[in-house]
């Protein structure tokens, strides 16, 4: 016998391990639970202690284990129980009967019924599954049985009206002939009516049902039967004449007896079965045919001798209980005929009266159904409408669908964009067209990815599932057939990507809208839904008649009871009824179109579709959340909507709309709000000088108000300007493309246009400066007046120390602190008395969640008295407890003891505290970061509650501590509910306090083993970012953070833990495993292990993580680094002064390593990462420190040592004392220096930061971070210095060698010479560059000159090799700038025919910075200066150059490729035509943000420096390109626009500034001529 048929007290370890396999618990607990010998008796006892200790199980599955024991233990005894009691109530109601069939017992009530029920589902384990019968004496055409299901046990008489039932299988009878299924159907039909006739009882024998437990099959189990001919059953009636007793009793027996109803049995599990039936006979004796009549019948039986039927003596029958025995007291009987007369009209009677069908109360049942059991639908819900063809007449009736927050329809009418739902719905509302297949993500992109492409939480998703007419792709509509065999797969593909990946479990509803026809997919539909959301919770069916729901359940049932059905529709309601009905619950109510102010003073409309294209902002409209719908509005809503925000809930539009009604408290005006309040006064008073973008910065600490502050200007500024917020994460192109969209709306002039002031929050820098640029760009381009105030960018950003930031940048930077001025404190003191006031007493009754509408967004917050109020504030405002913190200015004592009250009596082992524990950690160290709601309900165990009990069921499940601390919200950004600690300080002191018991490396370490958090589906992916940040993102200044760190800070914080580094190890080691092996783990792992000097560990995950991820250059540079720290440390601690070849053998072979690895990071190019591979610099390190290491090793520290160490590095030379030793290391040796020089020349070529995403994964030292010239101009005297034979720091040498007689310069080989210019800091442009920014420009002048000096004095082409030609022509530059009368210059003829020897093509052409000086040497000063072959030449450079820089910039991200421009063409002549970029930024004055924003804006070309030096080129524009003339001939050259957006439309002439940069000549400053 299985294990389900028996009861638990029988169950054997094995079959205890077959229970827990079928309730999911883990593998591993079941076999250590069978080796413990767990049997059925022992489960029923067994205790969580028990469980923890001796099998290890992990809490949220011994939360599972116990709860589905409690579950057996409570299903099983009580059943047992009402078993025994149903089978005495049994025996005490049989009649003993004679009766020629076996007599069946049955249940009299309808309680005992369902005990039954229960009784055979527990005996059987099987989920049987219970369904209605066929509505009596009607022919519903739809209604369908679904095989397996069970019918109700037959039943004996009621009240006479309610039918009794009786059940038949034909099993096999069914396979009889013609002539004998007659008979038998005659037999069992007649006898049962003449039985019912008699007991005057409505009844119905059905055919097709077991009448019997028979093997699996069940009693009352439907199985049907097959039909090879209907007439057959029809037929079977005609034996009416031949059986009752006379001509009255066949016509009366006629009128009793109904034809069969024939009724459809679907088979849920197979398709293609052959079809069959229940068949069913209802009778109806009414009152006026049967009275004063006893009914005989002789019943019909195939005689097999005999070949044919014979009828049976004609007797009466009556319903004993199930059964339809003889009657024996045939007088008695008669007897008692006229009492069953009276009973019988009486019935009928009462029935008549009470015939109106019970109404009940539709509009409570909509809203419970639609909203989950609240009393108004706000926006917390998303809604999924499902739906066919809707009819013309029913499109007037939508409005309540516009007014819900829509997430997408599956729409079956292929023509709904012409007639139907989808045209009507999108011109009121945006949305996005899809088909099924869109959602196959069969490019198998991330889930964040679909959801971006397919624009799911912008716009309504529209999936058309049949179809679509009048539309040019391939989607036509099919038939049913078709459809199931195409698309089905698709549709749920698309139903399952929702309900799994998209949207969490309870956060919306299915709405069928049943309107027309029921088709076969859409109730596929309803399946797909009903299984991936694990039943009919949140599924809601609006049917308009009765005759659409008798189809749709009748085809339904297959997945889901009728019963069931029942409770979740809504029947015969007009759409019109639904749509009041509906709108009368909605919190908000739909604004096709809001009001924008315009220049002349006046309103304009925008409409809500032609919002959604403008969908990279928010735009507030001056009747912004005017669609709030304060009739149905209750006061605790508005007031809910109030105190989330105090209790530390980010502010929404509606708190300032509601505080405007007078119907919450005024929004406190900070200082800080009235000072941005005076600064865009003046910005659009025009009361300064502006800008066409203006920005205005406000500076905050978390949580102290300047979100609020931000909001607060564009609420006030919304009459007046256009205001918008820039969501996250949108392209800066298309933000500003949206932003000119929505300034120049509805206007007619552009010049004429209200300015656009967007909110930018949290973004960084770089993203504000290309939207600066591209603004820029469009108004150039459009020709806008260029003193015309554009665009107004209000930035607001965190900070740690917001009076620095001020401190620091422009004078229009506010800062937003927690210190209260004197002016704000009675304002705070003020609020804090009127929210104790109004709220005080209704807060302390406050219990658990509360559910605000907060316009675009919902939100909820958990609050609850706590008995362990703290000392230091009133009791009676915890419900604000972060208004009071901000009362008193966060005062980190304050927040001390607040904390320590809170956590006074807190249960440390308890799953709440364990949350707390988490949060705070997270909190703590990520900025916004959050847990969802759906993670936490997993991890207290309530995921497997239904939606009305998980409602409240996380609040609820909260300790009292959980409740005070935890904010719960979902922003408007997002569609995942998540908690977080009221405040970042609150939470960093809670964990401080917490850790005391605790350390953080424990509680990290439980929260990466959770597998309940770690594994949860649903938000996954953004919850396990969050991890990852935990571990590998470290803190900068740059962005806020109060300090640089070298790892995350949790690492650096587990560190100074006792046994800190092994921890700090064991925390990353498991967070790698945790993670999936993430690569990037594995590399700070190695990190961590190398600057703690374990170095074999640190190999070891260094290597694992570049076999994850072996073409990641920041990985591949870890293992150089692993190598560079090892060699760093051996020849540090190298206690001899002068090693021999043989103790140096470890350390050469780690240094190779080290550049090895180095040299395979600098092949690997991936366009996301940085232009410059970083790995240059460690190569350089290591190979300048193995040049000092070798010149220090015995065979080369004697006199004569330094001549040797170079011939062995340059030649073939090889000194015997380090033949043998290092034969394994000749080869790479020798190349030493040629690959260092090469690494040299690789960094002197760019010198770009990498990104801020980079800055987690970077590995090299401050300086070459912060101050990479220097750093490479260092390096490249150490790299020199052993190549010229001098001391490396000696200043008389450098001194020296101005004087020629001590040097001989002609006697100075190439490479010597290029030693001696390296040492002096002109070996690669990098550094002649840098020389042009040296404050001290004499210094400067001195060393140019001493690097000429090394030159010969008549330089010819052939003296120089081209790599030196171009350093000579830099420097000669460079001098010219800095020290233009000095005699080392050359005549710029003399320079120009040196420059001969670039080549500007062929395989053999110069690299980019020979044509750049081509292009700067021989530019025109005037058209008859340039010959023919120098013309050619320049073009030939000119043209090269951008096709350089667009190879370049391939592998470079938009960041990387922005273009440099070094020089500017003068008015001057000769060599002083070429002006540097220092001279321009000498005139701009201001802050470091204060100039760059003059670059951005234009303002520098108006400097006196730049028009009195810099010479205006005339060109023109032409196809989009400008273009000027070269030289004598007419050919023209095509000059690059500094911003590409930047040239006028059409063709125009334009003068402009020209810049020259590696990339190409540049046009600044392009304005159209006069």
């Amino acid at each position: 016998m299985e294990w389900h048929e028996q009861p638990y007290n029988n169950w054997t370890e094995s079959d205890v391990g077959s229970w827990l396999k079928s309730i999911g618990i883990k593998e591993i607990y079941i076999t250590k639970m069978t080796e413990e010998e767990v049997t059925g008796p022992v489960l029923s006892t067994i205790k969580r202690e028990y469980l923890s200790s001796t099998i290890g199980m992990k809490s949220a599955q011994i939360e599972h284990l116990l709860e589905k024991r409690d579950e057996l233990l409570k299903t099983n005894q009580p059943d047992t129980k009402k078993k025994g009691e149903f089978k005495g109530k049994r025996r005490e109601k049989e009649v003993l009967v004679s009766s020629r069939e076996h007599t069946i017992q049955k249940p009299q009530e309808k309680a005992e019924e369902e005990v039954v029920a229960v009784v055979v589902s527990n005996e059987s384990n099987s989920e049987a599954t219970f369904c209605d019968y066929h509505k009596f004496d009607q022919n519903e055409k739809d209604y369908r049985y679904v095989k397996h299901h069970l019918l109700p046990p037959e039943t004996g008489t009621e009240d006479l009206i309610i039918p009794c039932h009786e059940y038949k299988s034909l099993e096999i009878a069914h396979k009889l002939d013609s002539q004998r299924l007659k008979a038998k159907v005659a037999n069992e039909v007649l006898r049962f009516a003449c039985g019912c006739m008699n007991m005057r009882t409505n009844g119905t024998i059905h055919f097709g049902i077991m009448d019997k437990n028979k093997g699996h099959h069940k009693h009352g189990e439907i199985i049907g039967i097959p039909l090879r001919n209907r007439e057959d059953f029809v037929d079977a009636l005609d034996y009416i004449e031949r059986c009752f007793k006379d001509s009255n009793q066949q016509i009366e027996a006629r009128h009793c007896i109904r034809n069969p109803r024939f009724v459809e049995v679907c088979n849920k599990d197979k398709e293609t079965v052959e079809k069959t039936w229940v068949v069913e006979y209802d009778v109806i004796p009414k009152a006026s045919i049967v009275k004063n009549k006893l009914y005989s019948v002789g019943l019909p039986n195939f005689h097999e001798k005999e070949g044919k039927v014979k009828c049976e003596e004609k007797v009466p029958y009556c319903r004993v209980g199930a059964n339809t025995p003889l009657i024996e007291d045939l007088v008695c009987f008669i007897q008692g005929l006229i009492e069953k007369d009276q009973q019988r009209e009486e019935a009928e009677s009462f029935r008549a009266e009470s015939s109106l069908d019970f109404q009940e109360d539709q509009k409570r049942k909509l809203s419970v159904l639609l909203t989950g059991g609240k009393t108004k639908m706000d926006n917390s819900m998303f809604y999924i409408v499902v739906t066919s063809d809707i009819q013309p007449q029913h499109l007037e009736n939508i409005a309540f669908l516009v007014n819900m927050k829509l997430f997408c329809v599956f729409d079956f009418d292929p023509n709904s964009e012409i007639s139907g739902l989808y045209g009507k719905y999108k011109e009121q509302k945006p949305v996005t067209p899809h088909f099924l297949h869109d959602y196959e993500n069969v490019k198998r992109l991330e889930n964040s990815a679909v959801i971006e492409t397919l624009k799911l939480f912008d716009r309504v998703s529209w999936i058309f599932c049949n179809g679509r007419n009048n539309f040019p792709s391939g989607e036509h509509p099919v038939d049913e057939k078709t459809w199931i065999k195409t698309r089905k797969k698709k549709m749920k593909k698309a139903v399952t990507f929702i309900c799994n990946e998209v949207l969490p479990k309870s956060s919306f509803v299915v709405l069928f809208l049943l309107t027309s026809d029921v088709k076969q997919p859409v109730v596929d539909t309803f399946h797909e839904f009903y299984a991936e959301m694990n039943g009919h919770d949140c599924l809601t069916v609006i049917a308009e008649t009765k005759e659409i729901y008798k189809k749709w359940s009748s085809l339904a049932q297959v997945s889901c009871a009728k019963s069931t059905l029942d409770e979740i529709s809504i029947v015969d309601m007009p759409l019109s009824h639904v749509d009041a009905t509906v709108q009368s619950i909605q919190l908000s109510k739909n604004q096709p179109e809001r009001k924008l102010p315009v220049s002349n003073g006046g309103l304009c409309f925008l409409k809500s579709v032609e919002e959604a294209m403008l969908d990279s902002l928010e735009i507030i409209s001056v009747d912004q959340c005017d669609d709030a719908n304060l009739e149905v509005m209750s006061n605790d809503d508005i007031q809910e909507t109030e105190l989330y925000f105090y209790r530390g809930g980010k502010i929404d539009w509606i708190n300032f709309w509601l505080a405007n009604k007078h119907k919450c408290g005024a929004i406190i005006e900070r200082d800080a709000y009235k000072e941005t309040n005076k600064i865009m006064s003046r910005i659009v008073s025009h009361t300064k000088e502006i800008r066409p973008t203006e920005s205005v910065n406000i500076y905050h600490n978390p949580g102290s108000g300047g979100s609020t502050v931000a909001r607060q200007i564009l609420w006030s500024w919304r009459k007046e300007i256009r205001c918008a917020v820039v969501k996250q994460g949108k392209e800066v192109t298309t933000v500003c493309e949206h932003m000119v969209k929505l300034r120049e709306h509805e206007e007619k002039d552009k010049n004429k246009c209200l300015p656009v002031l967007v909110l930018l929050e949290d973004q960084n820098l770089d993203y504000v400066d290309d939207l600066r640029r591209h603004l820029t760009n469009v108004i150039t381009t459009k020709k806008m007046n260029p003193s015309l105030l554009c665009f107004i960018l209000l930035i607001c950003n965190r900070s740690n120390d917001p009076e620095k930031m001020r401190r620091a940048l422009s004078s229009q930077t506010i800062a937003v602190t927690y210190k209260l001025s004197d002016e704000e404190k009675p304002l705070f003191e003020e609020k804090k008395a009127y929210l104790k006031q109004k709220f005080g007493d209704k807060e302390s009754k406050i219990q658990g969640k509360t559910v605000i509408s907060k316009g675009k967004s919902q939100l909820a917050v958990t609050t609850q008295t706590d008995k362990h109020s703290s000392s230091q504030f009133e009791p009676e405002l915890k419900f604000i407890l972060t208004f009071v913190l901000m009362s008193n200015e966060f005062q980190p004592s304050y927040i001390e003891n607040v904390v320590k009250n809170i956590l006074t009596k807190i249960d440390h082992s308890s799953q709440d505290t364990w949350l707390i524990r988490f949060v705070a950690l997270l909190n703590t160290y990520i900025n916004d970061s959050t847990i969802s709601v759906s993670h936490c309900e997993a991890f207290l165990g309530l995921s497997l509650l239904n939606n009305e009990a998980r409602f409240y069921a996380l609040v609820d499940r909260l300790s009292e501590e959980a409740k005070l601390i935890f904010i719960h919200l979902r922003e408007s950004s997002t569609h995942i509910q998540s908690i977080r600690i009221i405040n970042p300080l609150v939470a960093k002191e809670i964990l401080t306090q917490l850790s005391e018991k605790l350390p953080q490396s424990e509680i990290a370490m439980k929260l990466i083993n959770d597998e309940v958090l770690m594994n949860h589906r649903f938000a996954r992916d953004e919850f396990l970012e969050v991890i990852r940040t935990l571990f590998i993102r470290r803190n900068k200044i740059s962005r806020g953070d109060p300090k640089n760190t070298a790892f995350s800070p949790l690492i650096e914080h587990v560190t100074t833990e006792n046994d800190g580094l092994q921890r700090a190890v064991d925390l990353m080691k498991a967070a790698f495993l945790a993670l999936g092996k993430d690569p990037y783990v594995a590399q700070q792992l190695a990190r961590l292990l190398y600057t703690n000097l374990r170095f074999e560990e640190a190999q070891h995950w260094a290597e694992e993580a570049k076999s994850l991820s072996p073409h990641d250059t920041f990985v591949l540079d870890t293992l150089g680094q692993v190598y560079k720290w090892w060699f760093n440390h051996l020849c540090d601690t190298l206690e001899e002064t002068e090693p021999s070849p043989e103790r140096g053998v470890e350390i050469i072979d780690i240094a190779l390593k080290a550049i090895a690895a180095f040299r395979d990071s600098e092949k690997t190019q991936k366009k996301e990462t940085a232009s410059l591979n970083n790995s240059y610099y460690g190569e350089v390190d290591v190979g300048c420190k193995l040049l000092k290491f070798l010149s220090s090793v015995t065979v080369f520290s004697n006199t004569n040592g330094m001549s040797d160490f170079l011939r062995y590095l340059l030649t073939d030379y090889i000194p015997p004392e380090v033949k043998t030793p290092w034969k394994n290391f000749h080869h790479q040796l020798k190349g030493l220096q040629k690959n260092l020089h090469q690494a040299l020349e690789c960094l002197s070529l760019d010198q770009t930061d990498i990104s801020e995403e980079e800055e987690e994964l970077d590995a090299r030292d401050p300086e070459q971070v912060y101050k990479p010239r220097e750093w490479l101009t260092r390096k490249s005297v150490v790299y020199a210095g052993f190549f010229c034979c001098i001391p490396e720091d000696t200043e008389e040498a450098n001194e020296s060698i101005g004087n020629k007689a001590e040097l001989p310069t002609e006697k100075l080989s190439p490479f010597q010479r290029q030693m001696w210019t390296y040492k002096l800091g002109g070996g690669n442009i990098t550094a002649i560059l840098s020389l042009l920014y040296e404050k001290n420009a004499e210094k400067a002048g001195k060393k140019l000159e001493q690097i000429m000096a090394l030159y010969p004095e008549n330089v010819t082409l052939q003296s120089l090799d081209e790599k030196e030609l171009t350093n000579f022509l830099f420097c000669q530059i460079a001098l010219n700038c800095i020290k233009p009368g000095s005699i080392q210059i050359l005549p710029i003829e003399k320079l120009k025919d040196l420059s001969k020897k670039f080549r500007t093509k062929g395989n053999t052409m110069s690299p980019a910075s020979s044509l750049f000086l081509l292009s700067l040497l021989l530019w025109p000063e005037d058209s008859s200066e340039l010959s023919s072959a120098d013309e050619q030449r320049l073009l030939s450079a000119i043209d090269t150059l951008p096709r350089l820089c667009e190879q370049k910039t391939q592998q470079m991200s938009q960041r990387k490729s922005r273009i440099a421009t070094h020089f500017f063409l003068g008015k001057a002549k000769g060599l002083n035509k070429i002006i540097h970029r220092r001279v321009i930024e000498k005139g701009i004055k201001g802050n470091l943000s204060e100039r760059k924003l003059k670059w951005l804006g234009g303002e520098v070309w108006k400097t006196k420096e730049v028009v009195q030096q810099l010479k205006r080129i005339e060109g023109w524009t032409e196809n989009e390109n400008l273009y000027m003339k070269c030289g004598k001939s007419d050919k023209k050259i095509r000059v690059i626009p500094r911003y590409s957006a930047s040239l006028p439309y059409g063709n125009e002439r334009v003068t402009f500034y020209l810049g020259f940069s590696f990339d190409g000549v540049l046009a600044h400053d392009i304005k159209m001529k006069e």
